[in-house]
């Protein structure tokens, strides 16, 4: 059974930096897309960053220039290096693995890592 499991949400000050990760067991294949989702209490999942198994980032307008995607193929793993945090960025943070293999595909998600951007 595939498992996703992310850590590294903490309380970070504004204009501070945090990595979260994203560790996915339980399959001998890969995520042919890992992403970064967000959610408030109360309103819908965003899409904050996504990476291809190839490397390919992109990212939602309002953490260019701050947030970085990676993923470790070989470790099963996907990073997310925050910076310059903003008080925007509270959230819980959620890891989705999407994998296709063959003509069948399915999504699996992670618990969730709170990050809180206080002073």
């Amino acid at each position: 059974q595939v498992q996703v499991v992310e850590s590294g949400g903490d309380l970070v000050q504004p204009g501070g930096s945090l990595r979260l990760s994203c560790a996915v067991s339980g399959s001998i294949f890969s995520c042919s897309v890992m992403g970064w989702f967000r959610q408030d209490p109360g309103k819908g999942r965003e899409l904050v960053t996504q990476i291809t198994e190839g490397g390919i980032g992109e990212y939602t307008d309002s953490v260019k220039g701050r947030f970085t995607i990676a993923r470790d193929n070989a470790k099963h793993t996907m990073y997310l290096h925050m910076n310059n945090l903003k008080f925007d960025d509270t959230s819980t943070y959620y890891c989705k693995c999407y994998m296709q293999v063959m003509f069948d595909s399915a999504e699996y998600w992670g618990q969730g890592t709170q990050v809180t951007v206080s002073s």
